[in-house]
């Protein structure tokens, strides 16, 4: 790499840092550390949300996609707009009725603090094993730009991400987000004219794409093995964006930090526009990666954009995309740490009944911060341990990590919402339920192999956009049916 593009690389690092010392400076208890002191603007919410849900896995499976495929993926995003609209009705108004620290703290008021810290751990495993997997992946194209080891990059991009995390908290961490997905989607445009230019220009580009069949954005197919369909897209999507951004407290304690209900309506519905934008601008980037004759068949498709990067951008812009990429991954890296430290300090600490001062909480959520962001350096080295080649996108991995859980906790909140008959042990044991069978679902294709699952292998083509309406479906009706057989029998009549 030029030193030239290791300077950019490192000036970004330490901006980086700097902002966070700087946001640190006003910080004297956990609503602080944790939620802004809940008075940070909705563009600035907008913005971290969209830089959040991003991470490295966009920037550098997106373009994959496209390349080897077409724009069918686009159709997930129309249903993760119409998902953030559900909630911003019918969810986000429970979130401003009283002050709540967590996206479980309203469990705790409708089936008590059991199911809260059921819940909080749903979301504390699956948080911590999708961003492994993310911190991971974001590892892959730093290691390639800069020739270091996948384990020394893990290592390098976590320790910069744990200081400014730690340091300066959860605005430390919007306001950060804001300067990456700047500097991710100006990197991203500038990586797309310079494709466009080595495939012809974009009429030459987009007529081969065109021709190509690239350029197609919906498929009609009514066919729950295939992956991206308008019927999954819009399902599938809107019901993985309400779990996402309605129940995991990775995205609502931003919409908590916000001034008012208003302001996270605007910042929810409004990322979901700039995340279709957002989609369509990688998936553009691939098909003209494509159209230059840059996708040979031999490489796998996550690593086609960072190949690019590699050889064919000039000096300088070389370490404005690195930057990109790992502005893209520190912003849902940093994310992760913050809340995850967030549900452990409210939702375990705080909640053991016993009084607990304001300093003391800040200096456990500080605590806390630095062991999250250990661990998931830890859980990211694991998965590099063990990890296959393959040509299977590294986005889709994370997206059935989540899948897991996302249909129980979505489930759990429709329950809390629309049906007074559920209690505590329902839910909670619906979700255990849900949670077991959506991991027979998602590995049914590997455990139809054995002899003892062979009937699996149907279920085993089961498309992953569908995990979560399943789940979702699953945890509502297993428990309706167990408050149903709790309630005791009327007595008979004489």
């Amino acid at each position: 790499m030029h030193p030239l593009d290791l300077t950019i690389v490192a000036v970004y690092l330490a901006a980086s840092l700097g902002l966070g010392l700087w946001v640190a400076r006003h910080q004297s208890t956990a609503g602080d550390y944790f939620l802004g002191s809940r008075d940070l603007p909705a563009l600035a919410i907008l913005f971290s949300i969209v830089a959040t849900e991003t991470s490295a896995l966009t920037v550098i499976s997106v373009p994959g996609i496209a390349a080897r495929g077409n724009f069918t993926f686009l159709q997930l995003t129309f249903g993760y707009l119409i998902g953030r609209i559900a909630v911003s009705i019918w969810l986000l108004p429970g979130y401003f009725r009283g002050e709540q620290e967590t996206a479980y703290t309203r469990l705790e008021r409708r089936f008590g603090l059991g199911t809260r810290r059921t819940m909080s751990t749903i979301f504390l495993v699956t948080r911590f094993l999708g961003d492994a997997v993310r911190v991971f992946a974001s590892a892959i194209p730093l290691a390639l730009v800069t020739g270091w080891s996948i384990p020394t990059s893990i290592i390098a991009m976590g320790v910069i991400t744990m200081l400014y995390t730690w340091l300066g908290g959860f605005k430390a961490v919007v306001w950060t987000d804001v300067l990456q997905l700047a500097v991710y989607l100006i990197g991203g445009t500038i990586a797309l004219g310079i494709a466009w230019h080595l495939g012809g220009g974009p009429a030459r580009a987009l007529a081969l794409a065109q021709s190509a069949g690239k350029l197609r954005v919906l498929d009609g197919a009514i066919n729950v093995t295939h992956t991206y369909t308008l019927l999954g897209g819009i399902i599938g999507g809107a019901m993985l964006s309400a779990a996402s951004h309605g129940t995991d407290h990775l995205i609502v304690q931003r919409l908590l930090a916000t001034r008012s209900l208003r302001d996270a309506r605007i910042a929810l519905v409004g990322s979901g526009i700039i995340v279709i934008a957002q989609f369509t601008l990688f998936l553009l980037i691939g098909s003209a990666i494509w159209a230059a004759g840059l996708a040979p068949a031999t490489t796998p498709a996550d690593q086609l954009f960072p190949q690019f990067i590699v050889h064919q951008l000039p000096v300088g812009l070389a370490g404005l995309l690195v930057a990109g990429i790992l502005a893209a991954a520190m912003g849902t890296h940093s994310s992760a740490i913050n809340s995850l430290a967030s549900a452990t300090t409210h939702d375990f600490y705080a909640s053991r009944g016993a009084t607990i001062t304001p300093e003391a909480l800040l200096r456990a959520g500080r605590a806390f911060s630095l062991t999250w962001a250990l661990l998931l350096i830890l859980g990211a080295l694991g998965f590099h341990a063990y990890s296959q080649r393959g040509d299977t996108p590294v986005i889709e991995l994370a997206l059935a990590i989540a899948s897991v859980t996302y249909g129980a906790l979505l489930g759990t909140y429709i329950l809390a919402e629309r049906a007074p008959s559920a209690q505590g042990p329902d839910v909670v044991c619906a979700a255990g339920v849900t949670m077991l069978v959506m991991v027979f679902v998602i590995f049914a294709k590997r455990l139809s192999t054995l002899g003892a699952f062979v009937w699996l292998a149907p279920v085993g083509q089961l498309a992953w956009p569908w995990y979560v309406p399943i789940g979702t479906v699953l945890t509502i009706v297993v428990s309706l049916v167990l408050s149903r057989l709790r309630k005791p029998l009327a007595p008979a009549s004489s």
